[in-house]
C-alpha cells in the first residue's frame, strides 16, 4: 500500500515551510532513512527521511515552493502500483470548495482520452497528470481579473491543476497593471517585461511592449533571493503594514557599565568567574529590570485585547550566515547576570549552527526583543517590531558626548544610544518614553552580584 508523505509541522507557530532541496524525484527508488527533501521554516532548516522502502510515485511540490504544514508532499509505494484512487481522493479534498463537475474533470478527461488498450498502472498515473490541464474556479477568476494567461502557467495542484497560488505567483513576478493595461493585456495577450513607468511602479499600456532598441547591453545581474530572505521580507513588511510604529531615541551614560565590563573581564581572566559577561548582556539585564517596572511594555497587542506577561521572555536578534534570527530566552527575569549571559550565548550559538528549536524563534514566544548593532558602529537606527510584541529596543554604539561633570565643569562622557520602537496602538508616547528612560536609569545604576 502506498504511503503519503506530508510536510511535518515544526513548532506550534509554523504554518508553512519552503522546499530547499528535493533529493528524491518521481520515479526514484528510496530506502527507509533516505533523505526525501529538505525544508526551511522562517529560521531553521530540516530534512525529511523516508519511513519506508519503495519508489517515489508522485511529487506534489518542487524546490522553492512554499508548502502548508501537514500538506501532502509525496507518495511512495511499489513500482507500478496504481495510485489513481489515492490521487483522486487527494484531489477531491483539495477541491472541496469547487463544483463537483470541475473537481472530477481531470479524471473523466483521462478516461475518455485513454484507449481501451490495457495500460500499466504507472502509465495511467503519468497520463492523468498530463491531461489534467484545467484551472480551478478561484484561479480562473483571479487570472481573468488580472489578465494572466492561464495557458502559460504550470499547475502545482494535484495532477497538474492550476490553482489560485499559481496565479498569485505569476502576479508577484510582474508589476501591477493600470486598468487600461489590464484591458490591453487581456486583448492582445502581452505582459510587461520590466517595472512599470506609471505611478507607484504600475505598468501602463505602453509598458506592455518589449523595448525595440537597447543601446547598451544589460549592465546588471539579477539573483533570486533565498527562501529565508523571502520569509524575513514578508515578516518585516507585514509588521510595518499592520501596526502603528514610532521610534524614540535616548542616550544613557555608559561609564558605570564600561567599568563593570573591565571588572568582569579581569575576573574572567583570573578564573574568578566562568561567564564572559559582555556589554550586551548588561544591557539586556537592565532591560529586564525596566520591563518588570513597566509591565505595559512586556505585552502582545492582539487587536481587540492586550496580553500582559507575568514573566519576561526576552528575544535577541542574531546575525547568522542564513539571515537574521531572533531566538528567545524564556523566563529571563529568573536569571542572574551570569545565567542570562550563558543563555543568550547558547541560543545565539544554536542559531548559527542550525540547531535552534523553531519554537524558540517564534515572535509569539517572546514578550520583548533587543536588537544590538553597537558592534557595527551604528549610532542610530529604527528597529522593526516582531509582531504581536508591543515594542523592540535597538542598541547603538557608544559615542562620547559633552556632559556636565559637576561644579560647572563640562567634559566628554561615553553614551550608549538606545532606540525604542513601539506600537502606538498598544502604548502611548508618554509611557514609551518613561520606559526608555527607565532603561537608561538601570544602565547608569547597574549592579552585578558576581565579584
Amino acid at each position: 500500500m502506498a504511503t503519503v508523505i506530508i510536510m511535518p509541522k515544526q513548532g506550534q507557530s509554523v504554518e508553512t515551510c519552503i522546499i530547499a532541496s528535493l533529493d528524491k524525484k518521481k520515479g526514484d527508488t528510496v530506502n527507509a532513512g533516505d533523505v526525501l527533501f529538505s525544508y526551511e521554516t522562517d529560521k531553521a532548516s530540516f530534512e525529511e527521511e523516508s519511513p519506508v522502502d519503495g519508489t517515489v510515485l508522485e511529487v506534489f511540490y518542487d524546490e522553492g515552493d512554499e508548502v502548508p504544514v501537514l500538506d501532502n508532499m509525496m507518495i511512495i509505494g511499489k513500482a507500478g502500483e496504481d495510485i489513481s484512487a489515492l490521487l483522486q481522493e487527494i484531489g477531491s479534498s483539495d477541491t472541496k470548495d469547487e463544483p463537483k463537475e470541475v473537481a472530477e474533470q481531470a479524471f473523466v478527461a483521462d478516461e475518455k482520452s485513454t484507449s481501451p488498450v490495457a495500460q500499466s498502472p504507472a502509465a495511467s498515473v503519468s497520463t492523468s497528470g498530463q491531461t489534467q490541464g484545467f484551472i480551478s474556479p478561484r484561479a480562473k477568476n483571479l487570472a481573468e481579473q488580472e489578465a494572466v494567461q492561464s495557458s502559460q502557467l504550470t499547475g502545482s495542484g494535484p495532477g497538474g491543476r492550476i490553482i489560485e497560488r499559481d496565479v498569485q505567483a505569476a502576479l508577484e513576478n510582474r508589476p501591477k497593471l493600470t486598468s487600461l493595461a489590464k484591458k490591453v493585456a487581456a486583448e492582445q495577450g502581452v505582459q510587461p517585461q520590466t517595472v512599470g513607468t506609471g505611478l507607484a511602479g504600475k505598468a501602463k499600456a505602453s509598458d506592455l511592449a518589449v523595448p525595440a532598441n537597447a543601446v547598451y547591453g544589460v549592465d546588471y545581474e539579477e539573483k533570486k533571493i533565498s527562501n529565508i530572505r523571502k520569509l524575513i521580507a514578508r515578516s518585516m513588511h507585514a509588521s510595518l503594514q499592520n501596526s502603528a510604529q514610532l521610534t524614540h531615541h535616548l542616550g544613557a551614560d555608559a561609564r558605570r557599565m564600561l567599568a563593570l565590563r573591565k571588572e568582569a573581564k579581569k575576573a574572567l581572566e583570573e578564573g574568578k568567574v566562568s561567564a564572559n559577561i559582555t556589554l550586551n548582556d548588561m544591557v539586556c539585564f537592565a532591560v529586564i529590570k525596566a520591563l518588570k517596572k513597566y509591565p505595559s511594555v512586556n505585552t502582545h497587542f492582539l487587536g481587540d485585547s492586550i496580553r500582559y506577561f507575568n514573566k519576561v521572555h526576552l528575544a535577541l536578534a542574531v546575525d547568522t550566515d542564513r539571515g537574521l534570527m531572533v531566538p528567545v530566552v524564556r523566563n529571563a527575569d529568573d536569571l542572574s547576570i551570569t545565567g542570562l549571559s550563558s543563555q543568550l550565548k547558547e541560543v545565539a550559538g544554536a542559531c548559527r549552527n542550525g540547531s535552534i528549536s523553531p519554537d524558540l524563534l517564534s515572535a509569539e514566544a517572546a514578550s520583548f526583543t533587543v536588537s544590538n548593532l553597537g558592534n557595527y558602529g551604528v549610532e542610530m537606527f529604527t528597529p522593526v517590531i516582531n509582531l504581536p510584541q508591543s515594542a523592540i529596543l535597538g542598541v547603538n554604539t557608544i559615542v562620547p558626548r559633552p556632559a556636565d561633570l559637576g561644579d560647572g565643569v563640562y567634559g566628554f562622557v561615553p553614551y550608549i544610544g538606545l532606540s525604542l520602537t513601539y506600537d502606538h496602538r498598544s502604548l502611548d508616547g508618554g509611557e514609551a518614553t518613561r520606559f526608555l528612560k527607565q532603561i537608561a536609569v538601570e544602565i547608569e545604576n547597574l549592579e552585578l552580584d558576581i565579584f
